[in-house]
């Protein structure tokens, strides 16, 4: 019975718990905002590409 009361005391196992849900957390926000910025970095640099591609420079 006491080694039952010293495991329901323990706190480390939620304590590493909470920190994979605060990096699983972080790492949903960093795929969503890679996502909703995506397209329009994609945009600019297609849009840079093609500017730059039609500038000649001499030898």
């Amino acid at each position: 019975m006491n080694t039952f009361a010293r495991f329901a005391q323990d706190e480390s196992g939620a304590t590493a718990i909470e920190y994979g849900l605060i990096a699983a957390l972080i790492s949903v926000g960093i795929i969503l905002a890679a996502t909703a910025l995506g397209g329009s970095l994609g945009n600019l640099f297609n849009g840079i590409s093609t500017k730059l591609s039609g500038i000649t420079v001499p030898k």
